[in-house]
């Protein structure tokens, strides 16, 4: 067997913008999560390969985290696996596991990590919009509506009273 047939899993760790900020993230080692992700090995005792991506386009969902399948899960018809909202340790340890017991097209995917599939492709999803009645009883909502009609009518009366000189003008 060759090198490139046995070749492990591998991961790619988005760290760009987003992913791997305390900005984004805050409350979260992203430096020892990175370490953490570095020292995972496969069941045949081989250091799974970890590269860091400047961004993975799928900012919403930080820390992203892709597992590539092995060789011979790839043989089996694995597939890359793009994981988001990676910001807990339980889930890198579900991801440690994962590859341990063979990774994408060898083994099933742990439960605690379906709610973290995601895919190169995926949308942001939209804000929901409030209820007319939300508007109403929302008192923010209302003195930065107010605010916005006493500046237009404020406007209004500007060009009324430009337009009455010019009028008396001509």
């Amino acid at each position: 067997m060759s090198a490139v047939e046995d070749a492990p899993c591998k991961l790619t760790v988005c760290r760009g913008c987003c992913c791997g900020t305390k900005k984004k993230v805050p409350g979260v080692d992203h430096d020892a999560q990175l370490a953490r992700l570095g020292a995972i090995d496969d069941h045949s005792a081989r250091r799974v390969p970890v590269r860091t991506s400047k961004c993975l386009g799928i900012c919403f969902q930080a820390n992203v985290v892709v597992v590539q399948p092995s060789a011979t899960g790839r043989a089996a018809g694995g597939r890359p696996v793009w994981l988001g909202e990676m910001t807990e340790d339980d889930l890198l340890e579900a991801v440690d596991d994962w590859i341990f017991e063979g990774g994408p097209g060898l083994a099933p995917l742990p439960a605690a990590l379906e709610d973290h599939v995601t895919s190169k492709d995926a949308k942001k999803p939209k804000k929901r919009k409030k209820a007319r009645g939300d508007k109403l009883k929302d008192p923010e909502a209302k003195r930065l509506k107010a605010e916005k009609r006493h500046k237009k009518d404020r406007k209004d009366k500007k060009k009324s009273k430009k337009k009455k000189k010019k009028a008396e003008k001509a």
